[in-house]
């Protein structure tokens, strides 16, 4: 699957991992199973591992969709992490909107480090976190 999650409901955190190819009804869906599962809390922070994404086909309207639509809380922390420079302009497109619409919490970030310790998590949370998703 393109885009996969873990509810780690002790840390109230989601683990997003990306892979391959991502295209608008990829991440549609992520939301949508992310909504519907019993643990999912929209105050939980977001650690969304999009490092082994090669390609996202998306518009720049199809961002403005997927950015309308409110899934967590406006004090959650979520952080992107990316490799590539379009991968990061996309993903700063997204947290331009959500920032429009009263959603302070996003940051990017192009090494995983970083964003754990932003999120105040061990980089475990890296390792073994993730390979729950495999």
């Amino acid at each position: 699957m393109p885009a996969d999650f873990y509810i780690d409901v002790p840390r109230r955190m989601v683990f997003t991992h990306g892979s391959g190819v991502l295209r608008l009804a990829d991440l549609r869906d992520h939301m949508e199973r992310l909504l519907r599962h019993p643990d999912f809390r929209p105050e939980f922070n977001q650690l969304l591992d999009f490092r082994l994404v090669t390609d996202v086909i998306i518009t720049a309207e199809e961002i403005v969709l997927l950015a309308a639509r409110n899934v967590f809380s406006p004090k959650s922390r979520r952080a992107f992490v990316v490799t590539s420079d379009l991968h990061f302009g996309l993903v700063r497109m997204f947290s331009a909107y959500r920032e429009n619409a009263g959603e302070q919490g996003i940051k990017l970030f192009r090494e995983m480090k970083a964003a754990l310790a932003w999120l105040s998590l061990t980089e475990e949370a890296d390792s073994n976190l993730f390979a729950k998703l495999k």
